[in-house]
């Protein structure tokens, strides 16, 4: 089939869409928790919630798309509208159930049916009748955490939030020649100008040291590694998940101690919480020091454009070896300032921007080795998901909790995503079923992380309080 270029995907895209196996889905979810305010004796809220998403998704036109592979450019795929689409065939009312969490697990270990828009929504009921849960599913190559983000609000109850609502028209540009390739503009007569000629040569140059640049750092990061054997698993195909919810003003007292920023103190529950993991199973967790792939977004939510992945990220040695809570912290702090000094664009975790320097049919050809080679890279991700601060709802029933979930990418066991929420933060776990089985181990010890990390600060902080630098 042919496509109009800005219905092509995007390199990264393209990328995420070529890399899936069974065992190793390139989906992403969020598990979102309901409360029913009238009680148990309103069994019907989980019925409803599954007769207005399906309602509403039928109206969604980014939610009518599936990926199709093109005749040009050769192994490219674009985004094609549905014409019979069938909101049932994605949204499903499941039984009730009684550990939401469990559930979830079980559902994303599928992968989505790449033959249709590949998206799914389950209602699953809660078995004493209080509430229901929703997980969504979106394939990584229809949307990134913030583009889902925008597709799941839209199922939503209406309400005036920034993210939902539709983009600026792009300026006017001059008729040009269209190029069927993602992310490059159209070509206009100014262009064929010779005496733009320095200016294009200097472009390709700079566009080629910065690919080289990334790759020396991506071999430069393998050198040295040292992590655990259970952050790596062979996969297979199972899936746990767990969730930890945890109170923000705990992490902002935190900051406020030591400095840095939200996020710093985030990453660094996790490296503490990783510890007393390897610790309690006996894996060890002494001298360990284990890559983590941090992505970073190359887009503002007020100006998300409909389609495409823009990541990078940065890659963060987490300080899991390290005994003391606070110096982890003061490490964690230390390389993040380090890499945004850097920037986004260099370095060994602007990886995913190599995407753009490979043609269409390199992606097709060499998903599967690209999809193996994520164990070389980085040994964890732990990824941030924005999320709204005002209260969301679906059918008049309000969110509670919502847990963003990472894909777990091939030889690995574990991937971390995390959101704040109307004054929580929400860590999502997603692991491999066999490789992880003690997961709740690992969720109990980001709330031990938490306390012990507040008692270290309050201590440091004395009598006087204050920052410390």
């Amino acid at each position: 089939m042919t496509a109009q270029s800005s219905d092509l995907l995007a390199p990264l895209d393209l990328a995420f869409w070529n890399i899936e196996t069974a065992e190793h889905p390139m989906h992403l979810g969020a598990l979102g928790v309901f409360r029913t305010e009238e009680g148990p004796d309103a069994p019907g809220s989980a019925r409803h919630a599954h007769e207005l998403l399906a309602a509403r998704a039928a109206a969604v036109p980014g939610l009518r798309m599936r990926l199709a592979g093109v005749l040009f450019p050769v192994g490219g795929a674009a985004r094609v509208p549905v014409r019979d689409f069938d909101p049932l065939d994605h949204v499903r009312l499941g039984a009730p159930v009684e550990d939401f969490h469990a559930a979830a697990g079980a559902l994303m270990e599928r992968p989505l049916d790449r033959g249709r828009p590949p998206w799914e929504a389950h209602v699953l009921p809660a078995a004493d009748g209080t509430g229901f849960a929703v997980l969504f599913k979106f394939h990584h190559a229809l949307a990134d955490g913030l583009r889902a983000l925008t597709l799941a609000a839209a199922v939503m109850d209406p309400t005036d939030l920034p993210f939902t609502r539709a983009p600026k028209p792009e300026p006017q540009q001059r008729r040009g020649l269209r190029l069927p390739f993602p992310g490059m503009r159209e070509l206009t007569l100014a262009d064929l100008d010779p005496r733009r000629y320095p200016g294009h040569v200097r472009s390709v140059v700079d566009s080629t040291a910065q690919a080289l640049s990334i790759g020396a750092s991506v071999a430069r990061a393998t050198w040295g590694v040292r992590t655990s054997p259970a952050l790596t698993a062979p996969g297979s195909g199972t899936r746990r998940t767990a969730g930890v919810v945890l109170d923000l003003d705990d992490v902002h007292r935190i900051r406020k101690t030591v400095g840095g920023t939200v996020n710093d103190v985030l990453i660094a529950l996790v490296a503490g919480a990783v510890r007393r993991w390897l610790d309690e199973r006996g894996d060890g967790s002494e001298g360990v020091e284990p890559r983590a792939l941090v992505p970073v977004s190359r887009r503002r939510p007020r100006t998300a454009t409909p389609q495409g992945n823009r990541l990078s990220g940065y890659l963060v040695r987490l300080p899991v070896g390290e005994r003391d809570p606070l110096e982890r912290l003061r490490i964690v702090r230390a390389t993040m300032d380090r890499r945004k000094d850097h920037g986004p664009a260099r370095g060994a975790g602007a990886v995913a921007l190599l995407a753009d320097h490979v043609p269409p049919l390199g992606h097709r050809l060499g998903g599967s080795f690209v999809g193996q080679s994520a164990r070389l890279l980085f040994d964890l991700l732990v990824t941030s998901v924005p999320l709204p601060s005002l209260g969301l709802r679906l059918g008049g029933c309000p969110l509670t909790e919502v847990f963003p979930l990472a894909p777990l990418a091939q030889g690995q066991s574990l991937a971390v995503a995390v959101s704040t929420y109307r004054g929580r933060v929400h860590y999502g776990l997603v692991a491999d079923g066999v490789a992880v089985p003690d997961l709740a181990v690992l969720a109990t010890a980001l709330h031990t992380e938490l306390a012990v990390l507040t008692q270290e600060c309050e201590r440091a902080a004395g009598p006087a309080g204050g920052p410390r630098t």
